[in-house]
């Protein structure tokens, strides 16, 4: 009981996180370069694990569309991003917990997967509701390139604060801080 009440208590701090950072990212006019929803989706997924991760993914974007507008629940942004954050926080959560690679291996090796993936649906599931299909490497080359920004910054710090949290984490449970 109290490992599934921590765990729904990171989970609703990581989507509060994704629906507060944007905000503020929009708010000085870099919300689209920094991707800062993605960074609370890679967090939930390498420190709590796969499914607060999926859940984290797939809420976030959600919720912000309908509190904030931003994605817009406009067909196909907000449905795009449940898919592709779902990914990345089921994914990062998998190479972290199931297979125990480094937070910066199992964000890179996501971030990859995620792009191979959302340029699949690009191509193949907007045609099927009627929008104008993207080549397959549009994630990989185009968007990728005007995301670098978020791309470097997801790199950066994603890494320090899983090593922060779980220094924190380990301190509190009485070790050395290292991990």
């Amino acid at each position: 009981m109290k490992t599934k009440t921590r765990m729904m208590t990171s989970v609703a701090m990581f989507v509060a996180l994704g629906i507060l950072l944007p905000m503020v990212f929009h708010a000085v006019g870099l919300g689209k370069v920094f991707l800062p929803m993605h960074i609370p989706v890679f967090l939930s997924g390498i420190l709590c694990g796969p499914v607060s991760g999926l859940v984290t993914g797939v809420v976030t974007p959600i919720l912000s569309a309908v509190l904030t507008g931003m994605p817009a629940l406009a067909p196909p942004v907000a449905q795009a991003m449940v898919f592709e954050l779902g990914l990345y926080g089921l994914l990062s959560g998998v190479f972290a917990h199931r297979l125990n690679l480094s937070a910066l291996v199992s964000l890179v090796l996501t971030m990859a997967a995620g792009r191979v993936v959302y340029g699949l649906l690009a191509a193949f599931a907007l045609p099927v509701l009627g929008f104008k299909p993207v080549p397959v490497s549009y994630p990989i080359t185009a968007a990728l390139l005007a995301s670098m920004p978020g791309v470097i910054l997801q790199i950066v710090v994603v890494p320090v604060v899983v090593t922060l949290a779980r220094r924190a984490v380990s301190k509190r449970a009485g070790g050395n801080g290292e991990k």
